[in-house]
């Protein structure tokens, strides 16, 4: 359905070799897009993410570590000339310990990633998704936040605010970048099958699962699917919103 087609279009999923980036990034492709760069950390998981997206489409793999704006700059370089329609920002980390154990260093590392990162890379590749926009088709910037950053829950500081603040932060870009032609929206996941959560899931999946009003934990067409619709014209008028996509888990 054209509607929802990505074809002709050019993407960047940051953290896009596993869990939600992965599964975003093969939405992507499966809805017609002509090349999605990914990025990881890891040369390694970047090669293999990329043999695993192939017979989807064309996938370019960019090891970068986007915790620094000097990475940052140079993933946007890397990237390459010419317009880019879709940027997702899903990089990210967590960290959990109790109040009087918390130490710096996780708030330096989840904040650098989770909310300075998608800053960062944002503003250098603003010519680029500018390049990319049209009147009736805006470039777009979707940005990956979480239910933790609406609820609260105990033990995860850092990543709560960073959350909390990509959310806002997606606002405050929405009304600046709107006026350029350029979206900005944010997805919030509940409880999905990725590696930050395997061992939470792994030891009360089937409780998490019954806490979620439709009783399940999300799946990658989930995820994907609301990406294709941010990223495609049928998504085209929709700027500022921070979409929950957790089964009604926030209805709680």
């Amino acid at each position: 359905m054209e509607l929802f087609s990505l074809a002709g279009k050019n993407a960047l999923v940051t953290g896009g070799t596993r869990g939600i980036g992965l599964m975003i990034a093969r939405g992507l492709l499966q809805a017609g897009a002509a090349r999605v760069h990914i990025s990881s950390r890891k040369p390694e998981a970047c090669e293999k993410a990329a043999a695993e997206l192939a017979e989807f489409g064309e996938v370019v793999p960019i090891p970068a570590d986007i915790s620094t704006e000097a990475e940052c700059l140079r993933l946007a370089e890397a990237v390459g000339d010419g317009p880019l329609h879709i940027l997702v920002n899903n990089a990210g980390a967590t960290w959990g310990a109790p109040l009087a154990e918390f130490p710096a260093s996780a708030w330096d590392k989840v904040v650098d990633l989770n909310l300075k990162a998608p800053f960062y890379l944002t503003r250098a590749l603003l010519p680029r998704l500018r390049e990319a926009a049209t009147p009736d088709d805006p470039a777009r910037v979707i940005n990956i936040g979480s239910v933790d950053g609406i609820m609260t829950p105990g033990e995860r500081y850092s990543y709560t605010a960073s959350k909390a603040g990509i959310h806002q932060l997606t606002r405050v870009l929405a009304k600046e970048l709107g006026p350029e032609g350029v979206t900005v929206n944010a997805i919030a996941p509940g409880p999905f099958e990725s590696k930050m959560m395997a061992a939470t899931l792994d030891a009360f999946g089937e409780v998490i699962a019954g806490t979620v009003p439709l009783r399940r934990i999300g799946r990658p067409d989930d995820m994907a699917g609301t990406a294709v619709f941010l990223a495609s014209r049928a998504g085209s008028y929709v700027n500022g919103a921070v979409i929950p996509v957790d089964g009604g888990l926030t209805t709680l």
